[in-house]
């Protein structure tokens, strides 16, 4: 049986994992905040990928940026994403870079329901403005940089990614509802 349109393939396929969200965005979109309140209101586990990565390195992304690169950073971002997005009946939040990888997107579109949240350059520059934690922003000029993360990554995310939602930053609870009211969600969920 073909998945419904918009729908990775079924959950018992080889890849999909079942009942696996994964939230993809720019850093500021709203992925670890949204991602706990999905996972509240669905009654399951939430996975933050860069908090994986910290934890199990015991040192910050920036201090992994400063030490290993960039580089360094994805290809331990590449082996965490092979391992959570197999994880059955979670959400996941992604770092914003995750799309880089062209093996990242396509582990996240087969294996789960891979939800882009938007936001646009200035409320991402407003959202990061007091954040000194973003490698990528510690910059002259953060908004700029925004700019030209966002032009370089849009298409990736969109190639990525199933579904999109607008992340507004005034209400995530709203964002949340609208999420689970959509019928490709209630879909991927019931089929699960």
């Amino acid at each position: 049986m073909a998945p419904a349109p918009g729908l990775p393939p079924e959950s018992g396929s080889s890849e999909a994992s079942a009942g696996l969200l994964i939230l993809i965005g720019m850093m500021g979109a709203g992925k670890s905040t949204v991602g706990r309140l999905l996972a509240r209101a669905l009654g399951c586990e939430f996975v933050d990928a860069d908090r994986e990565i910290e934890a199990r390195s015991g040192v910050s992304i920036s201090t992994i940026f400063e030490l290993e690169g960039e580089a360094g950073f994805r290809k331990r971002e590449a082996a965490m994403i092979d391992e959570l997005s197999r994880r059955a009946g979670a959400v996941l939040a992604t770092g914003g870079g995750v799309v880089l990888c062209e093996d990242n997107r396509r582990r996240l579109h087969e294996r789960g329901l891979v939800i882009y949240l938007q936001a646009t350059a200035d409320e991402i520059a407003r959202r990061t403005s007091n954040d000194r934690d973003r490698p990528l922003l510690q910059t002259a000029d953060p908004r700029a940089r925004i700019v030209e993360l966002l032009r370089e990554r849009e298409p990736l995310y969109l190639q990525a990614a199933h579904l999109s939602f607008p992340s507004p930053s005034a209400n995530p609870r709203r964002l949340v509802k609208r999420i689970l009211d959509d019928p490709r969600v209630k879909a991927w969920i019931d089929r699960a």
